[in-house]
Parts: structure tokens; sequence; C-alpha cells
């Protein structure tokens, strides 16, 4: 009789121990978290170099914006096929080789001498590795470490591209301002390679490598076995989800939202603020500041991704963000002034916050297939168009002010159609249940 209670009060005595244990997958979403930082640098790079490119070589704004535009539709277009990989060869090895190419281009642009070379290092290079790190990645880390909280720690993920503005931009704008840009894209080079060696160390691909169940799972999930002809899954799972339309819904809303963001504001904010005489530093240290804002609003977007729809989510997001716009234009100054400072905030707040609900209706509606589904949302991203159409208007026009109005107006047009997303149907209870 003692021998068969004592292990029972051994096991519940040891429960509470093991309760309060932190599980795996956090540290996996922190170490995701790091490196998507140390990408991010990059990301912080071209709008700091358009003047400084258009000064040493001669080049237009409007070449340097088509290098910034493939770039950004690489970063777009890698990312499903990035995500199958993953599903093949698993996320450390992808992972890794995509911060090698990363620090490759970037370093080799300090000795580049014509724009063919620009648009292969800046472009191809750097936009193939980016986007093997774009957030396909995160959706992928969290669809398989996490089944509670995923909205949370989409947010965070996400959040991490935004910290790695805030933390590499004050300081490539200060490098390029008293040192050039040359130092400051070998400072690029060695900060994604400086991660390689904690991703290969500290990630890991699934919860079943180290005999874990997912965060939040009743039961252990297995490791799926590795799924070959990740190309061919990617093209199929594209075709199965195109013929939906809530797909091209989200990819018009996505797509909007980086012509609102990345390919507008990241790319083109400093070298606008310059034109009404701010200096580069002044208009850097802005859009760092829209990172740190861009954290807060990204994780509370998640937290309210868990708890509210993300249909109506997404449209109050597309809809702020294009009343903020509509208002820069009116805004820009030699110097920094309160309403150019509440703009920061309440855009920044809103930067990203649209990727955890576009992330989470991907897996209501696509389930397995979702990181795949959301990565070719991803490929839609309008950043590079705006990025090339946005140095030709200030080529033509001499003001971006025409741009700021229409990527505005996009964003009231994103907003409905968010709305417009139907819900998928909640599935029918089994035959037994309705019985009993």
């Amino acid at each position: 009789m003692t021998q068969t209670t004592e292990p029972a009060v051994v096991e519940a005595a040891d429960a509470p121990r093991r309760s309060r244990r932190v599980h795996r997958a956090w540290f996996v979403a922190a170490v995701t978290f790091v490196t998507i930082i140390g990408a991010a640098a990059f990301r912080s790079l071209p709008g700091l170099l358009i003047d400084p490119l258009h000064q040493d070589f001669g080049w237009s704004r409007g070449t340097i914006g088509a290098a910034v535009s493939v770039n950004l539709a690489l970063y777009g277009l890698t990312a499903p096929f990035a995500a199958a990989l993953m599903d093949r060869f698993g996320i450390r090895k992808v992972v890794a080789v995509a911060l090698t190419v990363i620090a490759l281009g970037s370093g080799l642009t300090v000795w580049m001498t014509a724009a063919w070379q620009l648009m292969l290092c800046w472009g191809l290079l750097v936009g193939l590795g980016s986007g093997s790190m774009a957030l396909a990645f995160a959706a992928t880390v969290t669809n398989r470490w996490f089944t509670e909280r995923r909205g949370l720690v989409t947010g965070i993920l996400t959040a991490a591209s935004a910290s790695g503005q805030l933390i590499f931009l004050p300081l490539l704008s200060w490098i390029v301002e008293k040192h050039d840009w040359r130092p400051a894209a070998v400072t690029v080079a060695l900060a994604a390679l400086a991660v390689v060696p904690f991703v290969w160390l500290l990630l890991r691909d699934h919860p079943a490598d180290v005999g874990l169940k997912p965060y939040g799972a009743a039961e252990f999930v297995p490791k799926p076995a590795p799924a070959v002809g990740a190309a061919r899954r990617a093209v199929t799972v594209l075709l199965k989800a195109s013929r939906t339309g809530t797909f091209w819904l989200l990819a018009g809303t996505f797509a909007i939202c980086g012509a609102s963001t990345n390919g507008l504001v990241q790319t083109h904010f400093v070298p606008a603020a310059h034109d009404h005489g701010m200096p580069v530093q002044a208009a850097a240290s802005l859009l760092a500041v829209i990172g740190v804002f861009d954290v807060v609003g990204t994780i509370a977007s998640g937290w309210f991704t868990d708890r509210f729809e993300p249909r109506r989510l997404l449209a109050v997001y597309y809809a702020l963000r294009g009343i903020s716009l509509l208002f820069l234009p009116m805004l820009l100054a030699p110097s920094v002034h309160p309403p150019m400072l509440f703009f920061i905030v309440f855009y920044g707040l809103d930067w990203v916050a649209t990727v955890p609900p576009t992330v989470a209706l991907c897996r209501e509606q696509y389930g397995e297939d979702s990181a795949i589904v959301f990565g070719w949302v991803l490929a839609s991203h309008g950043a590079a168009l705006v990025a090339f159409l946005g140095g030709v208007a200030r080529d033509v026009f001499g003001s971006y002010d025409m741009v700021w109005y229409a990527s505005g107006a996009l964003c009231a047009a994103a907003a409905l159609m968010a709305l417009v997303i139907r819900r998928r149907p909640a599935p029918l209870a089994a035959p037994a249940a309705a019985a009993a």
C-alpha cells in the first residue's frame, strides 16, 4: 500500500515545481526576436543612403529607389518559399543561411561603383536574405511552438523589426553623417553575422525536438516529416488559396500596408524631412521614435487579436493610419514641433499593428498552410512599388506631397476591404455529441 501511494505523493509534490518552469517556447521566441532584430539592421539603412549615394555617384533618386524596390519585392516574394523551405530543412538552417546572405550583400556594397552593382548587392542578395527572415519566419515559429498566446507572440516578434530600427537607425545615421555610408554598410553586415551563432546554438525547429508539447497544448505533437518539394508546395498552396476571396482581400490590404509603411515612410521620410530643412540625424531620430511606439502598438495589437475580431481590428488600424498620413505634408518643417511629435506617436502605434490580425485571419482560414499563405500575402506587400514611385515623384514634382495623400486614400480603401472579409463558420458539432 505504501509503495503505491509514495510515487503519487512525489508526483504531486513535483507538479507545482514543474508548472513554475518557463516553457522552452518562450526561449525560442526570444532567440527569434533577437534574430529578427539583427536582420532588421539593413532595413534601417535605405532611407539614410538615398542622398549620400546621389551625391557620391550622381545616381537619380529614381534609380536608387529602384534598387530599394527590387529589395522589397524579393523581401515579399521569397517569404512563402522560405516558409516551405523551413518545413523541408528546418528553421535553423534556413535562417542561418539567410543571415549570411544579408551580411554578404551588405558588405559587398562597399566596393560598388555602378548602379547595377547596387541592384545586385542591395536589391538581389539582401532582398533574398531578408525575405527569408520576413514575417513568415515569425508565423512559422508561432504556429509550431505555441497553441495559446499566439496573437501576443506574433505581436512581439513583429515588433522585433521595429526594435531593430530603434537600435540601429540612430547609430547608422550618426555613422553616415560623421564617417560616410560605407562604414554603415559594414556595421549592418557585422550585425547580421553576429546573430548566426545564436541561431545555430539556441534555435530549435519543433517542440518535439526537445520532447515538449507546444505551449498551451493539451497533448504532445509529434514532429511532422520533412515536406519534400518546397517550391511545389508553396505554389500549390498559392493556387489553392487564390480560389478564395479572402486571400485576395488579405493580399490587397497587405499591399496597402507595405505601401504606407516600408515603401513610403521608412524609405522616404528622412529625405522628405530633409527637403523641408530638417537635419538628417533629427529626421532619422524621429523615424527611430516611430520604432519605439511601434513596439508598444504591435504587442498591444497581438494582445487585442487574442480577444477581439481580427477583421474589425484591421479596419480600425488602416483607417487611423490613413488619417495620419493625410496630415503629414502640413507637419514637415525645419524643426521638430509638437504636432509632428503627435504624428510620430500616433503613426508609430499603428506602424505594423496590422500583422497580428492578418496572421490570425490566415490561421483561421487556412489552418496548417497558414504560414505559407501568409508568406504569399506578404509577397503582395506594396512597399517595392511605392519605394520606386516615391523617388520618381520626388524627381518629377520636386515634392513628396502627392505620395502622402495617395497613400492616405489607399488606407481608407484597405479599411473597407478588411470589413468585407467573411468569418469562417465554426465547425458543426459531431453527430454523437448532438445526439447526446
